[in-house]
C-alpha cells in the first residue's frame, strides 16, 4: 500500500465509528471472526483499544489482527486503529449497478 493510498484510507476512516473495543481479553477468536466479518463486509474498519485495561499496546494488537485476517494496518492513532481489506465482491456490486 502506497503512502497515497494509506491517506485517502485514512481520510475515509475518519467519518467511521469503530465497531469494536479490544479490552482486557485482548485479542479473541470471536473478536477475529467479527473482525472478518466487518472487513468481507465494509473493506474499512475502526476498532478501539481500551489501553487501560489491554495487556498490549494498540499497534500490538493491530498487527496480530491484520496477521490473521489477512488486512493491512491502515494507522494506529492513540487507541483507535484502522484496519483495511479489499474486496472484490464488492467494487463487482458497484459496477454492474452503475450499468
Amino acid at each position: 500500500m502506497t503512502s497515497k493510498e494509506r491517506s485517502a484510507l485514512r481520510s475515509q476512516a475518519n467519518t467511521l465509528q469503530a465497531l469494536f473495543q479490544v479490552g482486557k481479553g485482548g485479542i479473541s477468536d470471536t473478536l477475529i471472526k467479527q473482525t472478518e466479518d466487518a472487513l468481507t463486509a465494509r473493506e474499512l474498519i475502526k476498532l478501539k483499544v481500551l489501553r487501560e485495561t489491554c495487556p498490549d499496546t494498540p499497534r500490538d494488537i493491530a498487527e496480530k489482527l491484520a496477521l490473521e485476517t489477512n488486512s493491512e494496518v491502515v494507522g494506529v492513532i492513540g487507541g483507535v486503529m484502522i484496519l483495511y481489506r479489499y474486496n472484490p465482491k464488492l467494487h463487482e456490486k458497484k459496477k454492474t449497478v452503475r450499468k
